[in-house]
């Protein structure tokens, strides 16, 4: 029984002694084979990226951004396999492009490469002693594009010493008076943001300009108040320029 016992434990060695060395042989033949695969894909001209080809690097998205500067990311890739460029590394320099915002890098069978950007969508002018930008929702702060036009508002409250954090909290605060404004808010051509709890705007109201302190909560409601008592307000004082609407019952002349 003992002599039985032995030579089926010794079967079950030899079984697993065998499927072992035949799993490496699988892995060795796989791993020679994926050897293979990758120097053909790096080295054969059916995946090179080629200037010839018009459409091997192909870019979208790009309005404002500087295409040439989107396409410079890309010139150690011309001439080497698709499979050769490092898109994590590619799409990183991407994002360091003024009005880049976000952007993806893709391979196309066989031997092309997809750009896809986002751009930054700018919401105000800021001006510095060192020229006018423009500043999106995050507080980036853009060059103005040559040929673009656009139609903001000016944000003051805005220094260049801020950091995007800083300056994006100003810029949900004009945000937020625009939207509660609605279709007045046509009628603003500044926002100073300096102080959230005390927000003051320039606004054109009857071809008149005008700068109001609006506080920092019931913007649509003052400012309805104050276009409905603008004619009397008017009247009395010919001359008032800046009007503090921040009291709910009351709107108070500067001259």
């Amino acid at each position: 029984m003992a002599r039985e016992t032995r030579k089926i434990s010794g079967r079950r060695w030899w079984r697993w002694w065998l499927g072992g060395a035949a799993a490496l042989c699988v892995c060795g033949s796989t791993g020679v084979a994926a050897l293979r695969v990758r120097d053909y894909a790096f080295a054969s001209p059916a995946f090179t990226l080629s200037r010839e080809r018009p459409d091997a690097l192909k870019i979208e998205g790009v309005r404002y951004a500087v295409r040439s500067k989107v396409m410079r990311v890309f010139d150690e890739d011309f001439g080497r396999s698709i499979f050769a460029a490092p898109l994590d590394e590619r799409r990183r320099r991407l994002l360091a492009i003024d009005w880049v915002e976000d952007a993806t890098v893709s391979r196309i069978w066989p031997d092309r490469l997809m750009v896809r950007i986002r751009e930054r969508r700018p919401v105000a002018f800021v001006s510095f002693p060192s020229g006018v930008l423009l500043i999106d929702a995050h507080g980036v702060l853009l060059d103005p594009p040559a040929q673009a036009r656009f139609s903001f508002p000016v944000l003051s409250g805005i220094r260049e010493d801020q950091d995007e954090g800083q300056r994006a909290g100003r810029v949900r605060t004009m945000m937020r008076l625009l939207d509660e404004l609605g279709a007045h808010s046509a009628d603003i051509s500044e926002v100073n943001a300096a102080d959230p709890d005390d927000v003051r705007v320039v606004a054109r109201v009857e071809n008149q300009t005008v700068e109001l302190l609006m506080g920092d909560s019931s913007f649509d409601a003052r400012y309805r108040t104050f276009l409905g008592h603008f004619a009397e307000i008017r009247k009395k004082s010919p001359e008032g320029k800046t009007f503090d609407l921040r009291l709910d019952d009351r709107i108070t002349v500067k001259e």
